[in-house]
């Protein structure tokens, strides 16, 4: 999660709102990071889960990405909830609560809604008052 908050601080630093994500294999080994980047690519759907999940197909060679576990700072939307769904990851780990647009858990539960194909295990509120604070205060300094 570390590793996720690092990348965060780098979308907060460009201008976007501060999320990470990281994504590891089996083993533990890091394959993919991402950083949201909406603002800087003028992209609506980059994300940072989205981001990172492409990276690491790419790595892999394939799009399933079972047995990988994606870290993510902030609850995942409900478009980065699907993509995690579709890719086939294993798990997911996030840190803070995404009340507004959750879709792990807190508004929705896409993740692991029985009518689709692939669940995902779900660790939530894993370091969530430092991610939480990252969104927090970028949000607040934004509105000064």
């Amino acid at each position: 999660m570390r590793m996720a908050i690092d990348q965060a601080r780098a979308a907060g630093a460009g201008g976007d709102i501060p999320i990470g994500a990281v994504v590891v294999d089996s083993g533990g080994e890091v394959i993919a990071t991402g950083s949201n980047s909406r603002e800087i690519d003028c992209d609506p759907t980059a994300h940072a889960e989205i981001l990172a999940l492409r990276a690491a197909g790419k790595h892999l060679d394939g799009w399933r990405l079972t047995d990988c576990t994606i870290y993510v700072t902030l609850e995942p939307c409900p478009m980065c909830a699907g993509a995690i769904t579709m890719s086939r990851i294993s798990r997911l780990v996030f840190g803070a609560w995404n009340d507004e647009y959750g879709a792990a858990g807190s508004r929705w539960d896409l993740v692991r809604d029985q009518r689709l194909n692939h669940q995902v295990e779900v660790i939530p509120a894993i370091m969530e008052s430092d991610c939480s604070a990252l969104v927090r205060d970028f949000l607040a300094e934004k509105r000064k």
